[in-house]
C-alpha cells in the first residue's frame, strides 16, 4: 500500500492534496458533501488583517478551459478568520494553512503576528494576487520587493512560511531563490495569470475590474514549466498549482519537482475531484510499485 503522507517544513500531510485558497472558502461549503479531513489540508480564503468587501462585481467571467476572476481579497479578516472559522477547522484535523496578503509589509507583519499565537500549522504569504490596487501582486514580481517581505515576516512569525509566487515575471527562478534567500521554508505556484475578456455587444470589459487573474486547465502546461525551473533552481519544498483536474495532472507536477499540490479551480465544477486526485496517486503508486511519493517527485528525465 502507498503511503501518501508529505512532510514540508516539519509538518505532515496525511496526503499530498490540499484545496487551494479562494476556491475552498474555509471549508464551511463542502462539509455537507464529505469529511474535509479527507484532504491533506486546506489553504484556506486569502485574508488581510482587517475585513475586505472585495471588488465590484461582475468579478467572475468564463473563458476557454478556466475562468477569469477579479473577486479582489474579499474576507472578514485575520481576527474574524481566527475567531469564527478557525476552531472548526481545527475539529476536522486538517492541516491549516493561513493565506495572508496585504497592501503594506505592516499589513502582513501585523497579520503574520496574529496568526503566530493561533492554532494554524502554516502561513502562506500571498505576494501574488493580481486582483488588488495595493500590494497583492506588487510584492512579487521583483526579487527586491519578495526579499524584503518575505524577511518582515518571517521575523514576525514562528510558524512555518509558504511563499506564493505568481507566474506574471519575466523569470521566477529569481523570485524563488529572492524568498528562500529571507527565510521561506516553501514555496507555492503558480497563482493565476493575468487576463481579459471583452463583451463584444457593450465594447466593455465583462469583468467591472477590467483585468483578472486567468485560471484552470488552461494554464497547467505555464504551472508545470514554472515548477519545473524552481525545483532546478531552489532547495526548498515546492507545492504546485495551475490547472490540476486529475490525479494524472498530479503526478505529472510531482514529476516535475512539486511535492505536494494544490487543486483549484476545478472543485467548482467537481468538489470531488480533490478525493478523486488523491485516490488516483494511491493507484498509480500501487501499480507502479512506488512505495514513497518522494520516488517520483523531481524525476522527469529531461532529453
Amino acid at each position: 500500500m502507498a503511503d501518501l503522507r508529505v512532510r514540508i517544513a516539519g509538518v505532515e500531510f496525511p496526503n499530498p492534496v490540499i484545496a487551494a485558497s479562494g476556491t475552498y472558502g474555509n471549508g464551511e461549503c463542502y462539509t455537507d458533501l464529505y469529511p474535509i479531513s479527507k484532504l491533506g489540508g486546506i489553504s484556506c480564503k486569502g485574508m488581510t488583517i482587517e475585513p475586505k468587501l472585495g471588488n465590484p462585481p461582475p468579478r467572475i467571467a468564463e473563458t476557454y478551459s478556466g475562468i477569469l476572476n477579479s473577486v479582489g481579497l474579499q474576507n472578514i479578516g485575520v481576527h474574524g478568520f481566527i475567531d469564527f472559522y478557525l476552531p472548526t477547522l481545527k475539529e476536522e484535523g486538517n492541516v491549516i494553512i493561513a493565506n495572508v496578503a496585504g497592501a503594506t509589509i505592516d499589513d502582513y507583519i501585523a497579520a503574520a503576528k496574529a496568526l503566530d499565537a493561533s492554532s494554524v500549522d502554516m502561513i502562506e504569504l500571498n505576494i501574488s494576487c493580481p486582483n488588488v490596487k495595493a500590494g497583492g501582486a506588487t510584492w512579487g514580481v521583483t526579487p527586491e520587493g519578495a526579499a524584503a517581505v518575505t524577511k518582515a515576516v518571517r521575523r514576525a512569525t514562528s510558524k512555518p512560511l509558504i511563499v506564493k509566487l505568481t507566474p506574471n515575471v519575466t523569470d521566477i527562478t529569481v523570485i524563488a531563490k529572492a524568498v528562500e534567500s529571507e527565510g521561506a521554508d516553501a514555496i507555492s505556484l503558480i497563482n493565476t495569470l493575468l487576463g481579459m475578456r471583452i463583451d463584444i455587444r457593450t465594447r466593455r470589459p465583462i469583468l467591472r475590474n477590467n483585468m483578472g487573474g486567468l485560471s484552470g486547465q488552461a494554464i497547467f502546461p505555464v504551472a508545470v514549466r514554472m515548477v519545473r525551473q524552481c525545483y532546478k533552481a531552489v532547495n526548498i519544498p515546492i507545492i504546485g498549482m495551475g490547472g490540476i483536474s486529475t490525479w494524472e495532472d498530479a503526478v505529472e507536477m510531482m514529476l516535475a519537482g512539486a511535492c505536494a499540490v494544490q487543486i483549484g479551480t476545478a472543485i467548482f465544477s467537481d468538489p470531488y475531484s480533490p478525493l478523486k486526485v488523491i485516490d488516483g496517486i494511491g493507484e498509480y503508486m500501487d501499480k507502479n510499485g512506488i512505495k514513497e511519493l518522494s520516488e517520483i517527485v523531481g524525476q522527469c528525465e529531461e532529453w
